[in-house]
């Protein structure tokens, strides 16, 4: 009898990573997780200590393995997904960074970025990369550290220096520097990438200065990468581990998903909300503010396409309310105390723009309010706010796909953590008037790239097969009046509207 094979999965995100290992009915067999340093040194910056994650991951990858009571010669092949616009540039001689990653979150290019703008290259920016001038992006957070720091200036006169997105500098490190790469995905989001040609684009590159040779070469999401070092997972490790899956979350949640059709939606509420829609292999342009981006290439056949919207904070505010007011101790509270309030007599909205808004607005400028505060307001009615303030900002960006589809988005394919909470997913439902669906293994970003390694072996199939291991937790569907839901929609636009330009 053969013996049992599993894929392991990487997950790298913005607040903790893990890793995971996944049998061949698409179940989580263990999970290993560790949270890591949040590094906030001036205003709007916000770092990671790439060492730190590489070291925390090799801890969850032992820890994994332990749990699983597997061996190396156990798994078939490892697939890694992660947070997407976070860059790192690193020394490949050292093998160290030359400075902390940069987060997506990030706001200290803003200015540069609308220098960018007043000089008139949106039009060109967008027209190639699919993207908006946005700090939010990778390309300008290159240039800042190239002009910035120090040992990255010397790093580049040795041409020692390498730049690449968190699963490039995972990569590099897997297989003991041999290969320096990343997929389409990932690469479609650095504001450097022509998704139309699928090649890193030389007159952006020009314009912000970044030499092409620091950058990854760029491969299928489903693919051979390289062979892991065996001695990451253990002195006497045997097997031979191949890294076949590589691909950014929100891509990877919209393939864990299955929305592998045209008009396929998923939202994923993590630290930020991420809402995609899979326009197939047509390359479609938001009219509204939304991204093109690539979804995904498998192998050799065409690219896939999807449009997306992009909320900064969504779970983080719910982690704010933790670790910054401390008015919970644990988001598993959320649900108890929203149920506290019975009524809707105090209506209190909260608008969690606490690093500017992303889509539809775009604006670096907005900053965090809560609105219609009373001397009755309680804990419970700022938690209830925060839940359903992420909701607000989904219809947002639903809604605003569906002008860019031209087409009714009638089912909602939801995963992430705060999609635990019962009441955030109705009141989600009940405000789009939408079927809201919560598979039974929400870990569907991590499944993605698990689908995306499993499908360059063999270890599935196809996609049919994995289609027919997919299974649903629980559907909602909506409950509330259509004027009690007018009336909301209305107070939430004013609310973000009076947080507009705040900065200014």
């Amino acid at each position: 009898m053969e013996k049992e094979k599993f894929i392991m999965t990487i997950d790298e995100g913005t607040t903790s990573l893990r890793t995971l290992i996944v049998n061949r009915k698409g179940e989580i067999v263990v999970t290993s997780q560790k949270e890591f340093t949040q590094i906030f040194p001036e205003s709007g910056w916000v770092e990671h200590d790439a060492s730190e994650i590489w070291g925390a991951q090799k801890a969850t990858i032992k820890e994994a393995k332990r749990l699983a009571r597997i061996k190396s010669t156990d798994i078939e092949a490892i697939g890694i997904t992660n947070q997407r616009e976070t860059i790192v540039l690193w020394d490949k001689e050292t093998g160290l960074p030359v400075y902390n990653a940069i987060v997506w979150q990030d706001t200290r290019t803003k200015d540069y970025c609308n220098e960018l703008i007043k000089a008139g290259h949106s039009e060109m920016i967008r027209e190639k990369t699919g993207l908006v001038i946005n700090p939010y992006f990778s390309g300008t957070k290159i240039k800042w550290i190239l002009e910035n720091v120090e040992s990255a200036k010397r790093s580049l006169e040795r041409k020692t220096l390498l730049a690449g997105t968190m699963d490039s500098w995972l990569i590099w490190k897997f297989t003991n520097g041999k290969v320096h790469a990343t997929d389409y995905s990932n690469a479609s989001r650095t504001l450097l990438f022509n998704i139309k040609e699928g090649k890193w684009d030389k007159e952006i590159l020009d314009l912000l200065g970044i030499p092409e040779y620091i950058l990854p070469e760029v491969k299928s999401s489903s693919t051979k990468y390289g062979d892991v070092n065996p001695l990451i997972f253990s002195r006497n490790a045997k097997g031979i581990v191949p890294i076949t899956g590589v691909i950014g979350d929100q891509q990877s949640a919209l393939f864990g998903q299955m929305a592998v059709k045209y008009g396929d939606v998923k939202n994923t509420y993590g630290t930020g909300n991420f809402t995609l829609v899979n326009t197939g292999n047509k390359l479609m342009y938001s009219k509204n503010n939304l991204l093109s981006t690539i979804a995904w290439k498998i192998g050799d056949e065409e690219i896939v396409y999807a449009i997306e919207g992009s909320v900064f904070i969504a779970g983080a505010a719910i982690q704010w309310l933790r670790d910054g007011m401390k008015i919970i101790y644990d988001a598993k509270e959320c649900d108890l105390l929203t149920s506290f309030v019975k009524d809707d007599a105090q209506k209190i909205y909260f608008v969690p723009s606490l690093v500017g808004l992303g889509a539809p607005y775009w604006d670096t400028t907005s900053r965090g309010a809560i609105f219609g505060i009373e001397r009755g307001t309680k804990r419970e009615h700022l938690v209830k706010a925060t839940l359903e303030a992420i909701a607000f900002q989904s219809y947002d960006l639903i809604t605003t796909m569906e002008k860019d589809i031209n087409a009714k988005i009638t089912t909602i394919k939801v995963d992430g953590g705060a999609t635990a909470s019962n009441y955030l997913m109705q009141f989600q439902s009940s405000i789009l008037d939408k079927e809201i669906v919560r598979p039974k293994n929400t870990e569907t970003t991590a499944m993605g790239a698990a689908y995306m390694a499993g499908l360059a072996t063999g270890f599935w199939k196809s996609i049919e097969d994995i289609k027919k291991i997919a299974k649903v937790d629980k559907i909602f569907n909506p409950k509330m009046e259509k004027e009690v839901v007018d009336e909301k929609i209305e107070a939430w636009k004013d609310a973000v509207q009076r947080t507009r330009g705040w900065l200014k």
